[in-house]
């Protein structure tokens, strides 16, 4: 989610309350939940596999204490990371296929190279479409050793016919050594799985970021690793897609009964995706759905055989402090 961040700080300003919460705002400090949240995720999700890549997209601001782009950096969170996606960065914050304001830019790379300068690889998803623009995305990109990718539709649900930036034929095992990546995490224009799994597949990409789930069925194993080869003879991570700010009334977690009456941790729906509701994200049983509970969201994630997550909705902590 984008955040308007002069409008936020302004809001903020005011010193509200939340009624969302039995505790008060300055009592309850959203954004360190968040990186607790995070935190967990990473150690169970590491102590399973230690090559294991944690990627939270958006919400950058958690890489400094404060919040503040002059503060100190966040250290326990950014040892629990590998990386940072971003969208919107210079393409796609107010319409896609449009330039992002420079304040916009300048304020988000302000924390983007905080993470950069501690040894994490920064992912970012431009939105937008014409090839003039597309280039000029990867190159800016470059320019602040950021990998790139240049989205052509916001629903994520085509790979691009465009060039790969970067394109090579190296074994990535490591999130630090891949130059490029293809989020794809929406298969309505693919018929089957393994017309999916083959589109992928022939492609070069370094990385590729997609749901655990083709429509309602699961990659398996096998799937997760004939997507781990490139079609150069290269292999490339697989990374699972996780939304753990909001709650989806389409995955499998989801109780028939929360139709009609929800529990208290799950909050407003989200009127840009509809099925899609704010969680109480430091809630215990949504953390046992998300990673605390043996058949857990991440447990599934991890015994597919993924190379890692890429936590979205990171930025939930703005919906609390508003």
């Amino acid at each position: 989610m984008k955040i308007k961040f002069l409008v936020l700080l302004a809001v903020l300003s005011f010193g509200c309350t939340n009624s969302d919460s039995e505790t008060p705002m300055e009592q309850l400090d959203y954004k360190q939940e968040m990186r607790d949240f995070v935190i967990g995720i990473s150690q169970k999700a590491k102590s399973l596999n230690p090559a294991f890549a944690i990627i939270p997209q958006n919400g950058i601001e958690l890489v400094t204490q404060s919040g503040n782009p002059d503060g100190v950096a966040a250290q326990a969170y950014l040892q629990a990371i590998d990386g940072n996606g971003q969208e919107d960065l210079f393409y796609g914050y107010d319409n896609d296929n449009v330039a992002t304001p420079a304040a916009v830019t300048d304020y988000l790379k302000s924390f983007l190279d905080i993470s950069k300068a501690n040894g994490k690889t920064i992912l970012v998803t431009d939105y937008c479409s014409s090839t003039e623009k597309i280039a000029d995305a990867h190159n800016k990109n470059s320019q602040n050793q950021y990998i790139s990718y240049a989205a052509t539709e916001r629903a994520l649900n085509v790979i691009p016919s465009t060039a790969i930036p970067n394109e090579n034929s190296n074994v990535i095992g490591a999130l630090s050594q891949a130059k490029n990546f293809l989020f794809l995490i929406n298969p309505e224009n693919f018929t089957s799985k393994q017309e999916f799994i083959n589109a992928v597949a022939a492609t070069n990409y370094d990385a590729v970021i997609l749901d655990l789930f083709f429509n309602n069925t699961e990659f398996t194993a096998d799937d997760v690793a004939q997507l781990k080869n490139k079609a150069n003879g290269g292999k490339r991570m697989v990374i699972c897609y996780m939304s753990i700010g909001e709650a989806e009334d389409y995955r499998y977690y989801w109780n028939d009964a929360w139709n009609n009456q929800k529990p208290d941790w799950i909050k407003a729906e989200n009127p840009d995706w509809p099925g899609n509701y704010k969680v109480k994200y430091w809630n215990g049983e949504w953390q046992a759905v998300i990673f605390r509970n043996q058949d857990s969201y991440l447990n599934k994630i991890v015994g597919r055989g993924f190379d890692g997550v890429y936590l979205d909705i990171i930025d939930a902590f703005e919906y609390f402090e508003n």
